[in-house]
């Protein structure tokens, strides 16, 4: 029969009877002691999971899933984990944050809201001696658990681990392993190894594709081999995670903290160990041949001859989200953290005093592969050549976003960040620790062949001899968008930017003050060499030298400079000029276009407030304030002299054809032309300059 609604007070009685069913539904699902809760309980093979809630009882056997119902709101369940025979329990997974111990079998969890759980077993070999650790050579394939501490008192050490066991040479390095070895943190002391003929020394000495070592502690190991020696692991080719050393390792090639030689995953680790060895040395891998290490640091003090590193030797893999703290000694190929890299380092960094001869790096020594997102503080000393605050020498490399702080002292390609760029771009890096060394000294780059750019810098001071630059000393490759604050000292070839430049500069500029004691001292470039280029660049800081000394250019020795200026005052004996001390031409070559100078210039020989002195050279529709320089003339009658007034009206250099604009103040910048000037307030100025 069908009901119909006839009137206003049937109308109510039905919103009113729907309110009523509604309460009860809501009444039923909080109840007295608020809401309900759910709890779902499962279980892995090789166990069962009792649980209690109110005095009820539920069991859920092995590879089972039960949910529970209508739990009330802050009730206590108790939780038993049971193993079967030949398992053991190892934690609780999922929803676990108020479970009141995750490591522990008998347990309780607060329902403070609806949660699903499930209890983890293992099947595994007990270990719980020295006697036991040697028992899983007959079951490399199977799963073993370290049941506590294992050290000198423990039975079987003096016979199988000891300085007199195996007549001397101490522990056997278990070989060939696939299987699971859980140290579940116990510590294994005093390991000792002495086998300095032997091959894959460590705790393990080989472990498979298959293998997986976790877990592990090996506290006071004294470990000695020959190759792939570590103090847990001689040759990985497996996993070997969530693990540490401490003690010495030493060996002669891949000899590493923790792990010799890795060819697949290092993670999650890290090694307090001094390390000794020949080549491949690292402070927690020695060579990583293919793998991956991440998540991990070393600490421990490296001594080696070639590819020394704090925390890896050789790379040719990649190291990620690691570092290391320890000194680092060495002769090749000595960095921070890797010796030699051919393949990648990312968001990684490195604190430890780094010492070498050639290719040496606070970071990476020699570099072929990519360093990005990384920084180094460390110290950096050398005898010879080829030294970086982050990299020695960038052979076909990259580094990106990254940054060096520490000090740099070397002999030649001397780099606050690289020392030698040979055929990677730097991008958005740089360096802030000071720079000493004798020829191509760079605040951030020791000689560049390739390119530097996107706001690449460098702030420290910058001390040496010839071809001395505070951010680059021998430029052949480009130098954009980049800069230089600090100050610069050397004898020849001296630059604010770039010591000696082949290659091209433009878009840069220099703030930082300039002296050099010989020729070729220039505030943004010293010399500026055949086919070198400088344009859309400045300099602002004093320059002192003794002959070829310019505010933006010592000596134009056939190159070109344009869209360019500076202010900063110059002092010199000969040739000596605002913009270009020495400018000298041949065949078209050796040109200044559209550029100025206003710095105070003072010299004997030679001197002119645009150009000191010019040889064959061209100069065009540039200028240079007359009252400010204190200079009535230009060498070669270049250039033409202007009033401050003049120097800051737009009509004198629209009238000369600059592509120039006005606008009404230094923070309105306008993109569509290269210069821009506040008419009758500033001097003319670039574009994409900082505020």
């Amino acid at each position: 029969m069908k009901t119909i609604l006839s009137s206003r007070r049937d109308r109510c009685l039905a919103i009113f009877s729907i309110f009523l069913v509604v309460v009860a539904l809501i009444a039923g699902t909080v109840g007295c002691n608020g809401p309900k809760r759910n709890l779902t309980v499962s279980s892995d093979t090789g166990g069962n999971v009792t649980v209690m809630v109110d005095g009820e009882e539920t069991v859920v056997g092995p590879d089972r899933r039960e949910t529970i119902f209508g739990i009330a709101n802050s009730t206590e369940v108790n939780l038993v984990a049971t193993p079967d025979a030949g398992y053991r329990f190892v934690e609780w997974q999922g929803e676990v944050r108020t479970i009141a111990d995750v490591n522990a079998a008998a347990t309780t969890i607060t329902m403070n809201s609806s949660y699903s759980i499930k209890a983890r077993f293992v099947q595994g070999q007990e270990i719980r001696n020295w006697y036991g650790l040697n028992a899983t050579r007959n079951n490399l394939g199977g799963s073993h658990i370290l049941m506590n501490d294992l050290g000198s008192t423990t039975p079987g050490y003096k016979d199988l681990a000891s300085p007199t066991a195996n007549g001397g040479k101490g522990w056997q390095p278990i070989g060939t392993f696939n299987g699971t070895f859980d140290g579940r943190g116990y510590e294994i002391r005093g390991l000792f190894i002495n086998r300095p003929d032997a091959t894959n020394a460590g705790l393990f000495g080989y472990v498979s594709g298959k293998g997986v070592v976790q877990n592990v502690t090996v506290v006071n190991a004294d470990v000695t081999g020959t190759s792939n020696v570590g103090s847990l692991v001689g040759w990985n080719e497996g996993t070997v995670r969530d693990s540490y050393s401490t003690g010495s390792v030493a060996g002669n090639a891949s000899v590493g903290g923790l792990v010799g030689r890795n060819k697949r995953t290092v993670r999650d680790s890290h090694s307090t160990a001094s390390v000794a060895g020949n080549t491949s040395v690292g402070g927690l891998v020695g060579y990583n041949e293919g793998g991956s290490v991440s998540n991990s640091y070393s600490t421990g003090n490296v001594t080696g001859n070639a590819y020394v590193g704090g925390l890896v030797g050789g790379n040719g893999g990649t190291v990620t989200n690691s570092s290391s703290t320890g000194s680092v000694t060495g002769d090749d190929s000595v960095g921070g953290l890797v010796g030699s890299s051919t393949h990648t380092v990312s968001t990684s960094n490195s604190t430890g005093s780094v010492k070498g001869e050639n290719y040496v790096g606070g970071l990476v020594g020699w570099n072929e592969g990519t360093v990005s997102n990384s920084y180094s503080s460390s110290n950096v000393t050398s005898s010879n050549e080829h030294v970086g605050g982050l990299v020695g020498w960038n052979k076909r490399g990259s580094v990106s976003n990254s940054f060096s702080s520490g000090s740099v002292t070397g002999v030649d390609y001397v780099g606050g960040l690289v020392g030698y760029n040979e055929g990677g771009p730097v991008t958005n890096s740089y360096s802030t620790g000071n720079v000493t060394g004798n020829a191509y000294v760079g605040g951030l780059v020791g000689q560049n062949n390739k390119d530097i750019e996107s706001n690449s810098y460098s702030s420290g001071s910058v001390t040496g001899v010839d071809y001395v630059g505070g951010l680059v000393g021998w430029n052949q490759g480009t130098v954009e968008s980049s800069h230089f604050t600090g100050s610069v000292k050397g004898v020849d070839h001296v630059g604010g930017l770039v010591g000696g430049n082949g290659g091209t500069v433009t878009n840069s500029y220099s703030t930082g003050s300039v002296k050099g004691d010989g020729d070729y001292v220039g505030g943004l470039v010293g010399g500026n060499g055949d086919r070198g280029t400088v344009s859309n660049s400045y300099s602002t800081g004093s320059v002192k030298g003794d002959e070829r000394v310019g505010g933006l250019v010592g000596y134009n020795d056939r190159g070109s400079v344009s869209n360019s200026y500076s202010t900063g005052n110059v002092t010199g004996d000969r040739n000596v000029g605002g913009l270009v001390g020495y400018n000298e031409g041949l065949e078209q070559q050796g040109t200044v276009d559209d550029s100025y100078s206003t710095g105070n210039v003072t010299g004997n020989t030679y001197v002119g407030g645009l150009v000191g002195r010019n040889n064959n050279g061209t100069v065009s529709n540039s200028f240079w304030d007359t009252q400010t320089s204190g200079q009535a003339t230009s060498g070669g009658a270049t250039g033409t002299g202007k009033t401050t007034a003049e120097m800051r009206s737009i009509a004198t250099f629209s009238s000369a054809g600059w592509n120039i604009i006005e606008v009404a103040n230094p923070g309105a910048r306008d993109p569509s032309k290269p210069w821009n000037i506040v008419n009758g307030v500033t001097y003319p100025f670039l574009r994409w300059e900082p505020i």
